[in-house]
């Protein structure tokens, strides 16, 4: 049995989590959530 992580997933659940608790973040988080997603894009 295999257990396989994506953390471009887990990424985009913590992201969607912190916009719910914290709405005036929006900016800061998205910014954050395509700047890791594209530099672990690049990385794979």
């Amino acid at each position: 049995m295999t257990f396989h992580i994506e953390i471009q997933g887990i990424l985009s659940v913590l992201a969607g989590v912190l916009i719910l608790f914290m709405p005036k973040m929006l900016n800061y988080i998205v910014a954050a959530y395509l700047i890791i997603y594209g530099v672990l894009g690049m990385i794979q």
